[in-house]
């Protein structure tokens, strides 16, 4: 569930529309531009950001695929609770990294 709301404040902050989720969701709104900047995602970091920094969406791509996805199609039951407690604090990590991000 804590995945949920980061994929709800990812689509929020990047104004794309709910029938978008998942994987595709987080692929598009950290889009690269392909030409120019125009055709960025709307939450691609520009090019004077630093280099390790224009890969944000890697770990809100891997963290919606690995913990999102799997709970959205069939019910997780995670038999650690440091690992279920670990899930959340890292959705909680993700949703501060977006508050981050300025608006465009």
């Amino acid at each position: 569930m804590a995945m949920k709301e980061v994929e709800v404040r990812v689509r929020t902050i990047a104004s794309r529309p709910a029938s978008l989720v998942g994987v595709a969701l987080v692929h598009q709104a950290f889009r690269p531009p392909k030409w120019d900047s125009s055709d960025a995602g709307p939450l691609h970091l520009a090019a004077d950001e630093p280099r390790g920094g224009r890969r944000a969406d890697v770990p809100v791509l891997r963290a919606i695929g690995l913990f999102k996805n799997s709970a959205s199609h069939r019910r997780v039951d995670f038999e650690d609770p440091t690992e279920a407690a670990e899930v959340v604090l890292l959705a909680d990590l993700l949703m501060r990294l977006l508050n981050k991000i300025p608006p465009r």
